[in-house]
């Protein structure tokens, strides 16, 4: 239900006679909107296939050497040939699980003392300080601390992944409920609302566009993270791939493990912006929202 909608208060909406009128000038910009989708769609890949094409010509034309940057054929010729051995599924299924296991831990982790720190002075006063020296620390300051505390198993790279991804959320989380219009919270006090009705009603609604954004940014972390701790120790896994073939001087599989996490993270942030479009229907400044 939105929070621009006066019927979530009991209100009825107010009507005029022009207000039909107002309405079918609103569908023409829409409509127009819906028209362009597919043009500008064409044109956010019109750079990356311009590149494409470019690095191609000149490596056929001798201007890059093959062992400093080989052709894009050439790395789709690689990528065939480890997709058909399994290789390739297998090290990104194994990078996926530790991606998904880690932004699941430390979201959660982030969201809580994010909630616990937004609604509480208290909270804040115990916990921001701590949260926010531990976030100045790089990840590879932090990476032999890890490697001694859990190994270089499993533990090691989730670890990293989830204190990588909870610090976006968990500073998000805050600012999204410390942002919301007071004049809706008025509103509520003014309906009658219990504490809980107003948390659930105005306070998360109102903070979730802010949170949504701390996910985009903990999914590109996520990454990032996973990068660094699969350099370490690791048996399988995209890092495991590219370090494996950096010892071999293999740059076609580097370059492929490159464009891996690039099309990993374009996918990362497409299914983000679809979670905005479906749970920010209501919200006039995101694209499915109601105008």
């Amino acid at each position: 239900m939105s929070l621009a909608d006066p019927a979530a208060f009991g209100a009825a909406p107010a009507r005029s006679p022009g207000q039909p009128a107002a309405a079918a000038a609103g569908r023409a910009p829409v409509s127009a909107k819906r028209a362009a989708s597919p043009a500008l769609l064409a044109l956010s890949w019109a750079a990356p296939l311009i590149l494409l094409v470019a690095w191609e010509a000149l490596c056929r034309s001798g201007y890059v050497a093959p062992q400093i940057l080989p052709a894009p054929s050439k790395v789709a010729q690689t990528a065939w040939k480890l997709a058909a051995s399994g290789s390739l599924f297998h090290d990104l299924g194994v990078s996926l699980a530790r991606a998904a296991t880690g932004f699941a831990i430390g979201g959660s982790i982030g969201f809580s003392l994010g909630v616990a720190v937004g609604f509480s002075r208290i909270a804040e006063a115990a916990i921001d300080r701590s949260v926010q020296m531990i976030r100045a620390v790089p990840f590879l300051a932090a990476l032999p601390l890890t490697i001694i505390w859990f190994g270089v198993g499993e533990a090691q790279k989730i670890f990293l992944v989830s204190l990588g991804v909870a610090f976006p959320i968990y500073i998000n989380t805050i600012l999204g409920i410390r942002q919301v219009d007071p004049k809706l919270l008025e509103l509520a006090r003014v309906q009658g609302l219990s504490g809980w009705a107003t948390i659930r009603r105005i306070i998360l609604p109102g903070a979730l566009p802010s949170i949504l954004t701390g996910v985009r940014y903990a999914l590109a972390v996520a990454w990032l993270a996973l990068v660094v701790a699969e350099t370490v120790g690791a048996q399988a896994g995209l890092g495991f791939l590219a370090m494996d073939a950096r010892e071999f001087l293999r740059t076609d599989v580097i370059i492929l493990t490159i464009v891996i996490y690039a099309f990993i993270g374009a996918g990362s942030d497409s299914i983000a912006r679809l979670l905005e479009k479906r749970l920010l229907a209501w919200h006039p400044n995101y694209a499915g929202g109601r105008r």
